[in-house]
């Protein structure tokens, strides 16, 4: 048994004294911290007072017998493991504790060894259950949406409707306003919560590679194809398959997604035998499809079965009245990741953070709080205006408004989106890389916003 710093929880519960004595020491050398009684009534109290980890529980006692105590520690204790014994075992018996949840079944006169290594045994998965526990809370944690402002009171109403439903979502917004999360969060509020989350990220995957990624595939079915392999579907089965960046995907790809949510089967890239998959598939973009579609390089019928709930991310600028909860979360991140003390932000740090436009959403945030953390030290109590960024702080420079004379409020946002990025782009010589870093977007994002906005090198005197 793979010893931890916290020593493991055991309860023995025999009403023969010298049983629990002889248990005593044959466990005396298994780092436990072990206590005993006579009768299930006694158990409940102790376990009230501290629950242990493992019960090594006789099926006779005077009072409430095992097996009802087994009932009553499976209802009440559940993350509790129980090996039972007897001394009067019967097939009946074993079968009654294990139907009930009972880890394994001894009998008297018990085997030393076997003791200690079902003890062992039995531990090792109470172990691995807290591991994954203590893991689904730091995932839970890491994908947490923050923030109380309408559009994330909106945003929670839309997800306890469509959550618990098998229903397809499309979920939109612009890069780094929390796709993925949205996504997290209606399959853990969901029906499929233990099952596979699957993400698929349709952008970073070339084009020739996606349906072999996707459907999976044979051996042989190409080059380097040296042996068979499943695909993304297969391994969401029963869960949630999140296609991130869908409008990035070949039509050849999209006619294979489409028939696989039409029929529920795939096929393997050179294979021929079709395969049952349950699947619930999210979707997200940060393109407009119906253009996309009106373009002739989306298929209506996908975005049709891919669209059944529309949900937008809205971006940062849309609620920033929701940049001090966001702020105080990644602090606190970065403080734990990098082993560094708590500290609190100043008033006018949040204030010059809600005053910036964040063209590069939640992400750049992020990205801008983690370099203020890390620049301030391990020793920093307070956050002040000193750590900002030389270009968020000059950032909330008055904006001379009469100079977008009677434009949109599109075209100025896109005037100002341009002129920031431009600035951005020469404090990093150009370098695209670590331009989309600072801003918190994909490389591959920075340069559809640099064509949409017509940024070229040539502006990078003006």
């Amino acid at each position: 048994m793979e010893q931890s710093n916290e020593a493991n929880r055991l309860l023995i519960v025999d009403d023969e004294k010298n049983i629990r004595r002889t248990l005593r020491m044959v466990l005396g050398d298994e780092n436990l911290l072990v206590r005993d009684c006579a009768s299930a009534e006694e158990a409940l109290r102790l376990m009230q007072e501290e629950p242990a980890d493992v019960l090594l529980l006789d099926i006779k006692l005077p009072g409430m017998d095992g097996l009802q105590l087994l009932e009553r520690l499976k209802r009440d204790f559940p993350a509790s493991e129980t090996i039972m014994i007897s001394g009067h075992g019967t097939i009946q018996d074993a079968v009654g504790a294990t139907r009930l949840g009972a880890f394994d079944f001894l009998e008297k006169p018990l085997d030393r060894d076997r003791v200690i290594l079902t003890v062992r045994n039995c531990l090792e998965k109470v172990n691995l259950h807290r591991k994954l526990q203590q893991a689904q809370r730091q995932d839970e944690e890491r994908y947490q949406m923050v923030g109380d402002s309408a559009a994330m009171k909106k945003l929670w109403e839309e997800i306890g409707k469509v959550a618990p439903t098998n229903g397809r979502v499309l979920i939109t917004g612009e890069s780094g306003t929390g796709k993925e999360l949205v996504a997290r969060a209606l399959h853990r509020l969901s029906n499929r919560a233990d099952k596979p989350f699957v993400k698929v990220n349709c952008a970073a995957i070339p084009a020739e590679l996606i349906e072999s990624e996707l459907f999976g595939f044979e051996r042989g079915a190409f080059t380097g194809a040296t042996a068979r392999k499943k695909g993304q579907f297969e391994l969401a089965n029963g869960g949630t398959l999140f296609l991130d960046e869908v409008g990035d995907m070949s039509l050849a790809a999209q006619a294979k997604v489409l028939r696989a949510l039409q029929t529920g089967e795939i096929t393997h890239v050179g294979g021929e035998r079709t395969i049952k998959v349950d699947v619930r598939v999210l979707a997200a973009t940060n393109k407009n499809l119906r253009q996309a579609v009106s373009e002739g390089v989306f298929r209506d019928d996908l975005y049709y079965r891919l669209n059944v709930v529309p949900i937008r991310c809205v971006p940062l600028r849309e609620r920033l009245e929701d940049v001090p909860a966001l702020v105080s979360k990644f602090v606190a991140d970065f403080c734990r990741e990098n082993n560094f003390r708590p500290r609190t932000v100043q008033a006018e740090v949040l204030e010059a953070l809600r005053s910036y436009h964040w063209p590069g959403n939640i992400r750049e945030l992020r990205n801008v709080i983690e370099h203020m953390v890390i620049m301030g030290g391990a020793d920093v109590e307070i956050i002040t205006s000193a750590h900002l960024p030389e270009w968020l702080g000059s950032s909330r420079e008055k904006v001379d408004i009469k100079r977008f004379g009677q434009m949109s409020l599109k075209d100025v946002r896109e005037e100002v989106e341009r002129e920031y990025i431009i600035s951005r782009l020469n404090e990093f010589g150009w370098n695209i890389t670590r331009t989309a870093q600072a801003l918190g977007v994909e490389r591959t994002n920075l340069h559809k916003k640099m064509k949409q906005l017509d940024i070229r090198r040539e502006d990078s005197q003006g």
